[in-house]
């Protein structure tokens, strides 16, 4: 704690305050605008902070990186495009939010849940980075296939209220997820003769299309009859009762993101996506998500920021980077002379207390940053349909040609848009479409990789303490989100009867 202490005294310097404000600004512009993500902005900045001192470069990364985590939900609430693939979460509930006249709300649990899952990562990173990053270490292909089959199975929890309309989207998404080259042999599968296609749908391009694209289209339809929603932001802070609300949601997710972040591989959208299907399973109105419940804006936020201190504890304490923004990281430190891993901890000690610091001033930046642009963010949901829709059609087809500069990403982009639409208007679910493409890939590969070195065994399912508890958490998760929808349709039957839910249109019909 001494060492922390001075190192706040360097850090808290005007200049190096100044560098993580401006990483943390920056963050949050490049994490709100579609195709810019957090690793890009890293990445691009990286070669700038060469022969910059250790604290200003690295406080300005870790900036960016904390800002583009909380900038992602802007977008994902105000117009329902995430601006990382981790915020797709937070749209699922945050939108309605905001097409009832609550994005001001949204926005401000957002902020303070994104925040204080920041802190708690950084607090786990400060206290148990070495027992985490040891049990991390644990983690081969079983493990990271049963954490993926663990993943999948919350798909019944984000589906809606229609089970069996999630698990096509889902089917849907697996099905897409073999497209690319096989993860053994390397053998092209699907592509057609394009070999823009031979690492899979692009990501990015594809999240856009399915979220973005499909929106624009959706509103073209419906922009005569749309109606001026009301945006108003009249508080920073959430209201106290929505606070007390959701903060046994907001520590619990961000613990949960904080473990997925330290396992290298994972990431925020994983996190984001587990999150919510366990806020969802421990709510008393589970009928109330996909519709505008505060825990729906509070879960994801809280765990893809938790994720940001997680994916710091393998750096530092093994040299392995825990997602692609900390290996960008890793290659930043060996450029400022420190080699990452267990001996960083004896021999560059005061270092790492200055990373510990520079982290916790930029949580409370990204408050500041949040707090200062939250009634402009909020203005966006204002603006004229016949204005706001072109606009963000441009800015999607621009994000996604950016991420390879590939003509080929921008068609990719369109044509999951019309995918997308048409699921919306059949009532489809989007998100596990979003998530098998996530998990389907790391599950196959992981598999396959074990069967591999195991000769085809599958002794893993008992012999693996890991395994066995990811695989039997994954059974619990069914069992409990079927349980679920059954007291979802009770609830939906007994709430159409009162007239609690009120389409935009102005029917009490209960949302299919």
């Amino acid at each position: 704690m001494d060492g922390l202490l001075q190192s706040f005294a360097a850090v808290t310097q005007p200049d190096v305050i100044l560098a993580i404000f401006i990483g943390v600004a920056g963050g949050t512009v490049l994490g709100a605008l579609p195709g810019l993500t957090a690793t890009m902005g890293v990445a691009l900045l990286v070669p700038f902070t060469f022969g910059m001192d250790l604290i200003n470069s690295m406080g300005m990364l870790l900036g960016i990186f904390l800002g583009a985590m909380y900038g992602g939900s802007i977008p994902a609430i105000l117009i329902r495009t995430p601006g990382t693939p981790a915020a797709a979460a937070t749209a699922m509930d945050g939108y309605p939010m905001g097409q009832r006249g609550e994005a001001g709300r949204a926005l401000s649990m957002s902020l303070i849940s994104s925040v204080s899952g920041s802190f708690i990562g950084v607090a786990v990173m400060i206290f148990l980075s070495p027992q985490i990053s040891k049990f991390a270490l644990k983690f081969s292909s079983a493990e990271f296939f049963s954490l993926a089959v663990f993943g999948l199975s919350i798909i019944i929890a984000i589906s809606g209220n229609s089970i069996s309309k999630g698990l096509m989207a889902a089917f849907f998404g697996l099905l897409l997820s073999t497209i690319g080259s096989d993860p053994i042999n390397g053998l092209p599968r699907f592509i057609f003769g394009r070999m823009e296609l031979y690492e899979g749908p692009p990501f990015i391009p594809t999240l856009i299309g399915l979220f973005a694209v499909s929106e624009v289209l959706a509103g073209a339809e419906k922009i005569i009859s749309a109606k001026k929603i009301n945006a108003k932001v009249d508080r920073i802070l959430p209201a106290r009762k929505d606070f007390i609300k959701c903060f046994p949601t907001i520590i619990k997710s961000g613990l949960i993101g904080c473990f997925i972040g330290a396992i290298p591989g994972a990431g925020g959208d994983i996190a984001a996506f587990v999150a919510y299907g366990e806020a969802k399973r421990s709510s008393k109105t589970p009928e109330d998500f996909g519709h505008g419940a505060i825990e729906g804006v509070a879960a994801p936020e809280a765990a893809n920021n938790g994720c940001a201190g997680g994916a710091m504890i393998p750096l530092l304490s093994l040299g392995v980077p825990g997602d692609a923004v900390t290996a960008i990281l890793l290659g930043a430190l060996t450029m400022q002379g420190l080699q990452p891993g267990p001996l960083m901890y004896l021999e560059h000690l005061p270092d790492v207390h200055n990373i510990f610091a520079a982290m916790i001033v930029g949580c409370f930046c990204v408050f500041i940053v949040g707090a200062l642009g939250m009634k402009v963010f909020a203005r966006v949901i204002s603006i004229d349909k016949k204005l706001l829709l072109p606009c963000i059609m441009i800015l999607s087809l621009v994000g996604s040609y950016s991420m390879r500069n590939n003509i080929v990403d921008v068609y990719i982009t369109i044509i999951f848009g019309i995918i997308g639409y048409l699921f919306q208007k059949y009532h489809y679910p989007l998100s596990p479409i979003l998530l098998a493409l996530i998990l389907g890939p790391m599950a196959e590969r992981n598999l396959r990789r074990y069967l591999v070195i195991s000769s085809g065994n599958f002794d893993f399912i008992y012999t693996r303490p890991i395994c066995t508890v990811l695989l039997l958490a994954a059974v619990a998760s069914l069992i409990i989100s079927l349980l679920n929808q059954r007291k979802i349709t009770r609830n939906l039957a007994k709430a159409e009867a009162e007239g609690r839910y009120r389409d935009e249109f102005g029917s009490d019909e209960a949302p299919r």
